[in-house]
Protein backbone atom coordinates (compact mmCIF):
# COMPACT_ATOMS: atom_id res chain seq x y z
CA UNK A 1 0.00 0.00 0.00
CA UNK A 2 3.07 2.20 0.69
CA UNK A 3 4.36 1.68 -2.70
CA UNK A 4 0.97 2.90 -4.53
CA UNK A 5 0.43 6.17 -2.31
CA UNK A 6 4.43 6.60 -3.04
CA UNK A 7 3.99 6.23 -6.74
CA UNK A 8 0.51 8.41 -7.04
CA UNK A 9 2.43 10.98 -5.27
CA UNK A 10 4.98 11.11 -7.94
CA UNK A 11 2.59 11.71 -10.79
CA UNK A 12 3.22 15.53 -9.07
CA UNK A 13 6.46 15.28 -10.02
CA UNK A 14 7.21 17.08 -13.59
CA UNK A 15 7.53 14.90 -16.74
CA UNK A 16 8.54 15.32 -19.92
CA UNK A 17 5.60 16.95 -21.48
CA UNK A 18 4.03 17.78 -17.64
CA UNK A 19 5.43 20.65 -16.01
CA UNK A 20 2.85 20.85 -13.67
CA UNK A 21 1.95 20.11 -10.40
CA UNK A 22 -0.93 17.91 -9.79
CA UNK A 23 -3.50 18.03 -6.73
CA UNK A 24 -4.76 15.13 -4.21
CA UNK A 25 -7.88 15.47 -5.79
CA UNK A 26 -5.73 14.63 -9.60
CA UNK A 27 -3.75 12.10 -7.93
CA UNK A 28 -7.35 10.40 -6.33
CA UNK A 29 -9.02 10.11 -9.75
CA UNK A 30 -5.43 8.04 -11.08
CA UNK A 31 -4.98 5.62 -8.47
CA UNK A 32 -7.05 3.04 -9.95
CA UNK A 33 -5.64 2.95 -13.68
CA UNK A 34 -2.21 3.70 -12.10
CA UNK A 35 -2.76 -0.07 -10.03
CA UNK A 36 -4.64 -1.40 -13.09
CA UNK A 37 -2.03 -0.76 -15.90
CA UNK A 38 1.25 0.84 -14.30
CA UNK A 39 1.57 -0.93 -11.05
CA UNK A 40 4.62 -2.72 -11.89
CA UNK A 41 6.33 1.09 -12.83
CA UNK A 42 8.82 2.17 -10.82
CA UNK A 43 8.62 5.64 -9.50
CA UNK A 44 10.74 8.73 -11.27
CA UNK A 45 11.94 10.29 -14.03
CA UNK A 46 8.20 10.95 -15.40
CA UNK A 47 7.40 6.54 -15.94
CA UNK A 48 4.01 6.80 -13.78
CA UNK A 49 2.80 9.12 -16.28
CA UNK A 50 4.35 7.76 -19.02
CA UNK A 51 2.57 4.78 -18.64
CA UNK A 52 -0.81 5.85 -18.26
CA UNK A 53 -0.47 8.07 -20.81
CA UNK A 54 0.03 4.72 -23.06
CA UNK A 55 -2.96 3.54 -21.77
CA UNK A 56 -4.96 6.61 -21.97
CA UNK A 57 -7.71 5.11 -24.03
CA UNK A 58 -7.95 2.60 -21.25
CA UNK A 59 -8.33 4.96 -18.66
CA UNK A 60 -11.09 6.08 -16.36
CA UNK A 61 -12.52 9.56 -17.75
CA UNK A 62 -11.42 11.25 -14.26
CA UNK A 63 -8.25 10.26 -15.41
CA UNK A 64 -8.03 10.75 -18.67
CA UNK A 65 -9.32 14.29 -17.71
CA UNK A 66 -6.31 15.05 -15.60
CA UNK A 67 -3.67 14.01 -18.09
CA UNK A 68 -5.42 16.24 -20.71
CA UNK A 69 -5.32 18.87 -18.52
CA UNK A 70 -1.90 18.55 -17.89
CA UNK A 71 -0.78 18.23 -21.41
CA UNK A 72 -1.94 21.91 -21.47
CA UNK A 73 0.32 23.38 -18.98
Amino acid sequence: MLRVIVAIGLLAAPASGFAQELTAGQRSACKDDYEKFCNGTMPGGGRIVACLSKASDKLTPECRKVLLEAEKK
